[in-house]
This record gives C-alpha cells, sequence and structure tokens, in this order.
C-alpha cells in the first residue's frame, strides 16, 4: 500500500454536508430490519461477528446498513461496521477530499484528531483511517476510530460506489483512549486490508421518511 497526502490535490470542487455516508445513526436497532443489499451475515472482522442492527434507504440510489456485535448497542456500540452503498457512479477523489476536510476541520477543538489516506497499489481502492474525540453532554466522554474503506464497481452496464466502514470507540480519559487506539491502528488497518468487501445485490425500496 502507499500513501498520498489528498489534500495537496486541487480539485476545485464544493461540497455539501449531505454526503456524509458513514456518520452513525443514534437510534436503537428496529425489531424488524429489511435487509436491503442481501449480504450473506454475520459479518466478520477479524475475530469478531458483526450483526444486522439497521438498514436504511436513505435515498432512491444510497442504502446504508450497519452492523454490531452480538451484545452491543448502536446508541452507544463498541465496534460497528457500517456498508453505504451508492447505486450510481460517484466521484471517488470528492467523497475522499470531504471527508479529509471534514476531519481536518475538527483539529481546531480536537488535539487527539488526525486523519490519513492510503491508496491500494492498483489505485481501485482508498482508506481514509481518522480519529476524533467527543464529550457528550450525557455519558462519558469517547475516542473513536474510524476507517473508511472507499471503492467504485463498473461491470460495464452499471456502476456503482461502496464505502465500507469499521468504527471503534473506547470511552474514559480522552488521552488514554486516545492514545490506545493509535496503538491498535496498525493491527486494524491490516485487517481492514485483509477483509473482503462483501457483494451486493440491492433490492430499493422506498426512502425511508427523516424523523422530525
Amino acid at each position: 500500500m502507499k500513501v498520498r497526502n489528498l489534500l495537496a490535490i486541487s480539485i476545485g470542487l464544493i461540497f455539501t454536508s449531505a454526503f456524509h455516508a458513514q456518520e452513525t445513526t443514534t437510534s436503537a436497532a428496529p425489531i424488524e430490519i429489511t435487509e436491503r443489499l442481501n449480504i450473506p451475515g454475520p459479518l466478520k472482522f477479524g475475530e469478531n461477528e458483526f450483526f444486522l442492527a439497521l438498514s436504511k434507504q436513505n435515498s432512491p440510489t444510497w442504502v446504508q446498513q450497519q452492523y454490531i456485535m452480538r451484545d452491543d448497542e448502536l446508541s452507544n456500540y463498541k465496534e460497528l461496521i457500517n456498508i453505504s452503498y451508492f447505486d450510481k457512479e460517484i466521484d471517488m477523489e470528492t467523497a475522499i477530499r470531504q471527508k479529509v476536510d471534514f476531519v481536518e476541520k475538527r483539529r481546531s477543538k480536537d488535539k487527539y484528531t488526525f486523519v490519513e489516506v492510503t491508496e491500494s497499489p492498483d489505485g481501485k481502492e482508498i482508506i481514509v483511517d481518522y480519529l476524533t474525540t467527543e464529550t457528550p453532554n450525557e455519558g462519558e466522554p469517547y475516542a473513536e476510530y474510524n476507517l473508511d474503506r472507499f471503492k467504485s464497481f463498473d461491470t460495464g452496464e452499471k456502476k456503482s460506489f461502496i464505502i465500507f466502514s469499521y468504527s471503534k470507540r473506547i470511552a474514559g480519559d480522552l488521552k488514554y483512549s486516545s492514545k490506545s487506539l493509535s496503538k491498535d491502528r496498525g493491527r486494524l488497518m491490516e485487517t481492514a486490508i485483509k477483509t473482503a468487501i462483501p457483494s451486493v445485490t440491492y433490492k430499493p425500496t422506498e426512502v425511508d421518511k427523516k424523523k422530525k
């Protein structure tokens, strides 16, 4: 793998906040979940198994599915896998630049934040991994390490785009939790590289209504 700094690339594009494909919802897992991507489960990341906890049709061409470990909770997870599938062509440079900019803007208020971009040798897949911290109004502060894999697909007849994300949180003292996640970064990156992105068979459904 090789690393390149996309912040040095001037692509002259304007981004909107509506494309945060891997932002985590905090709602509880529904009792009945519609599997929209036809992904066999459970998913495995390293030695851990992750079970479908949420499936959401955000737009006619964007489905988001989230997976957590058996005893975890979406509202306060320890580890989570998010798959955002776009049933259309998405410019990878745009998606990555938006994510990097999103994290970079946090630096002024989050001294533990970092972001790195890694490209596969064939240039077909790029990983953005980053660390942020949060101090919620309720509950313990926590550090969160995220790893987003961006990949485009082109079958000749159809183009699509996937963001496969892994997230890990450690609650408590921010300095300690950030340091612990940073130390674990190499292992998590290696696990992500070895983990195959699951194949998708998209089954479009009615767009979910936004909660008021």
